[in-house]
Formats: C-alpha cells, sequence, structure tokens
C-alpha cells in the first residue's frame, strides 16, 4: 500500500501542486486546508508522513506541533514544516516547536518529492515512476506533439510549474508568463500553438487577454484554452467561450485529462 503524506495548507495553489507531484509519484496524498482540519485528518487516517505550513487560520502550525507531539498516539509520525519564513532563526524555532524537520517555500517541483523522501523510512519509498503521459525512449516512432508550443498565462508561479510538468514530459514546449504584457511580447516574437490562460490574474484577467489576442490577425486563429480553478458558475464557462475561447478547462484535472483537452484543440485546429 502506498504511503499516506497529509498535507495541511492554507493556500489553494500550493496545495494542488504538491499533491499532484506526489500522487504522480505513486503516494497517497491527503490534504487539509488549516490546521484543526488537519488533526482531525491525522485522527482518521493516521498518516506515514505530515507536511504542514506554518501560518495557517484557527491553528497555525506551532500548534499543531505542540498538540501533536503532546499525543502518544500520533506523537512519532513525521511532521515537516513547509513554510516561506527564511529569518535568522527560523529554522531553529521550528525544530524547538516539535517540527521533524523543515522545506523551504516556493517549492522546487524537480526536487520536491526527493526533499519529502528523505523524512520517510527506506522501506516506505517508492522507486521512481514513469508517469503514464511521460514519452520514454521505447516509444515507437517520434513522439506526435513534439515541437508544438504552448504559452500558459498565469500569475501564480505554482500553476505555471503545474503546467509546465504536465506538458513537457509529452514533448510539448512550453513558454510562461504571469502578465497579458510579457505573454504578448511572447506571442509577437514566437510561434504560438495553444493559448492556455487563468480567468482571473493579477489586476487583470483572461477575457483581457483573449480580447486583445483576437484583435490581431495573426494571432485571433490560435487555439486558447481557459485553465482556471476559480470559476464561478456556468457563466464563466458560457462568457469563455462566447469570446471564443475554444474549451474552458477547471481545475483540478487529471495530467492525462488535460493533455487530451489539448491535444483535441489542436486536432480541431488542423482539421479545420
Amino acid at each position: 500500500m502506498a504511503p499516506n503524506i497529509l498535507i495541511i495548507e492554507d493556500n489553494p495553489a500550493n496545495l494542488e501542486l504538491m499533491c499532484y507531484l506526489l500522487q504522480a509519484s505513486g503516494y497517497t496524498p491527503l490534504s487539509a486546508v488549516d490546521g484543526q482540519q488537519g488533526l482531525e485528518m491525522i485522527r482518521a487516517h493516521r498518516p506515514d508522513l505530515i507536511l504542514c505550513d506554518v501560518q495557517m487560520p484557527r491553528l497555525n502550525g506551532y500548534q499543531v506541533a505542540a498538540i501533536l507531539k503532546a499525543d502518544p498516539a500520533q506523537c512519532t509520525i513525521p511532521l515537516i514544516a513547509v513554510t516561506a519564513f527564511a529569518m535568522v532563526g527560523d529554522r531553529e524555532k521550528i525544530r524547538s516547536t516539535g517540527f521533524d524537520g523543515y522545506l523551504a517555500k516556493p517549492i522546487n517541483p524537480e526536487r520536491f518529492v526527493s526533499e519529502v523522501l528523505e523524512f520517510l523510512p527506506h522501506d516506505q519509498r517508492i522507486a521512481p515512476l514513469v508517469p503514464a503521459w511521460a514519452p520514454t525512449a521505447a516509444a515507437a516512432g517520434p513522439v506526435p506533439d513534439q515541437g508544438v508550443t504552448v504559452l500558459v498565462l498565469d500569475n501564480m508561479e505554482v500553476n505555471l510549474e503545474l503546467v509546465r510538468w504536465t506538458l513537457e514530459p509529452a514533448g510539448y514546449r512550453v513558454l510562461a508568463a504571469n502578465s497579458i504584457e510579457k505573454a504578448m511580447i511572447l506571442a509577437e516574437r514566437e510561434h504560438i500553438d495553444l493559448f492556455v490562460s487563468d480567468i482571473h490574474l493579477d489586476g487583470e484577467s483572461g477575457h483581457d487577454f483573449i480580447e486583445v489576442l483576437r484583435g490581431r490577425p495573426t494571432l485571433r486563429s490560435i487555439p486558447f484554452v481557459f485553465l482556471s480553478s476559480t470559476a464561478a458558475s456556468e457563466t464563466d464557462s458560457a462568457r469563455a467561450l462566447a469570446a471564443g475561447a475554444t474549451r474552458f478547462i477547471t481545475r483540478p484535472i487529471e495530467p492525462s485529462e488535460l493533455l487530451g483537452q489539448i491535444k483535441a484543440c489542436l486536432s480541431q485546429r488542423k482539421a479545420s
């Protein structure tokens, strides 16, 4: 049975990325959005490892550590702080308040799983998996999407990394931008085969982005996909499609499903 790893994190984007990376490596992620819910999950599931943010609502990480380490039934579970704190003395404070280790934010997707595994016993570590969507040397013929360039617009770095980690192993070339201005610079300079954009950006929106693109004759026919976890209702989807979006995809989404949706968009353009 795959080890259960509980992530206690109040930032949805960080939580989604960590769960995705662990699941893609064969582990079973559990999640909680605050300290109180985290303690309830610990009692209900007794995870093999706990990753816990420090600054959270209801109960913060230090309070979680104090309660957990005072419970003889749960105190032996490794408890790892995952925090952006980087001040002198923070590491010592985290250690002294009951945490067994420390991982710094922002997490590095390429190193995250291996760093987490340092806190699991060797007999609970899973051999590295090759995701089902990743190309392999044994695959017959060239990767179908090799050379296809996807421009991704999102103001959250973790969301950009999540898309990059899904698309690049399948042969896509991924360009990332965190603002419409930067996205347009790339769009004018590079050959883009597909645009992927969140809806709610920092002070602007994906709707603004698609409007700008549709005003450029050389860019208006390129497929455009909204990928967002912030859609409030079916109205958001309808508005996006009416503006010219090819698809509206909501997160969280399985990597294989996202790849299938993107491939369908590209195939639809080739057929038209």
